[in-house]
């Protein structure tokens, strides 16, 4: 294959902005410098030639000068509402190719509530929900107790704890206040859905028609050629639910290493078969490129149907915790492997190579 120069775009958690009444874990989604060095290993070893650069407005000026073939993007941004999207719309700016999903499928995704409205309006099964922007909101006559509240734009469940699960009226609004005074950003409540959490990741591009839509044909072949579908993950729970229940960001950032990761997921092959249907029509909807990963929840009430949670069009590359990276490692898939996939999925895809 043609060797390329690539420039590793990031946000590190050392180089981030801090100020007073910051959140605690207001930076758990940034990348440390050892992901960073695996991915240009990665990168490398196949290669290539690679240099980081911090994904802020330094780019502008010092990217042209580098001069890249193409950018793996991994930025996670500091500020607003889009922050996932604004480096890539610098790319786009400076007409410079880039791995991961353009920048309306990073907004999108990164708005919860948003990207709900998306799967209901195409009839994908996600909990029914509420955005509130105020905690005395009326709650809507569909939303039955217990329910689920989080911040509305954030990733590495910040914000959600074994408080997140609220049962009563006034749990409801103790919590949903919470969030938005603490994370600066509308809550979002969902059906609390009793059961299993899964993730499912996936590396490529869907071919054929792939318009953002469902096929009007209930009947048609499901279009999900063009992606390879990792193994689904789930997270052994039961250690912690006393203290947790959920998939929290203290069982994400504090204990990570110490959990027990079941991948492939003890779940039977038809359940796999859905579940990679599901995520293949979640992707084609929200319009994702390269790689993402589509977490779900195994409703035990209901023989098991998943319910689909939400979109991470730009899933962590840790080369130790990473769900993506644990899901490559239990196919046989390195860390190496998948960064490379992952740069061969965009340059296919950009036409640089065949």
């Amino acid at each position: 294959m043609k060797k390329f120069k690539i420039a590793v775009l990031a946000n590190l958690k050392k180089n981030a902005p801090h100020w007073d009444g910051m959140p605690e874990d207001q930076w758990d989604d940034l990348d440390s410098e050892k992901t960073i060095n695996a991915i240009q290993e990665a990168l490398r070893s196949n290669g290539h030639s690679s240099e980081f650069f911090e994904g802020d407005l330094t780019l502008m000026t010092e990217l042209p000068k580098y001069k890249p073939d193409i950018c793996f993007n991994i930025c996670e941004g500091h500020f607003g509402d889009s922050r996932e999207a604004q480096i890539p719309a610098l790319l786009e700016m400076l007409r410079i190719p880039y791995t991961g999903s353009r920048l309306f499928t990073l907004a999108l995704a990164l708005d919860k509530p948003m990207t709900k409205r998306i799967l209901w309006w195409h009839e994908l099964p996600t909990p029914a929900f509420q955005e509130f922007d105020r905690a005395d909101e009326p709650l809507n006559d569909d939303l039955r107790f217990p329910l689920f509240v989080k911040p509305s734009r954030e990733g590495t469940s910040m914000g959600v704890s074994a408080k997140s699960v609220v049962h009563t009226e006034e749990e409801l609004r103790e919590q949903v206040s919470f969030i938005i005074q603490k994370y600066k950003q509308p809550a979002l409540v969902e059906t609390y859905i009793d059961g299993r959490e899964v993730t499912v990741g996936m590396v490529g591009n869907l071919v054929g028609p792939v318009a953002r839509r469902m096929p009007l044909n209930p009947k048609a072949p499901r279009v999900q050629a063009g992606l390879y579908f990792l193994p689904p993950m789930e997270v052994d729970l039961k250690p912690y639910e006393i203290t947790d229940a959920v998939y929290s960001n203290r069982l994400k950032v504090a204990l990570a290493e110490q959990l027990d990761y079941l991948c492939p997921a003890p779940i039977p092959e038809e359940l796999v078969d859905e579940l990679n249907w599901l995520a293949a029509a979640v992707f084609r909807v929200m319009g994702a490129y390269d790689c993402a990963r589509v977490d779900f929840r195994l409703n035990v009430n209901e023989n098991w149907k998943p319910y689909i949670l939400e979109i991470n069009p730009l899933p962590g590359l840790s080369p130790d915790i990473s769900d993506l990276v644990i899901e490559g490692r239990a196919d046989g898939t390195s860390h190496t492997e998948l960064v490379n996939m992952i740069l061969e999925a965009a340059l296919k895809r950009y036409g640089m190579i065949e």
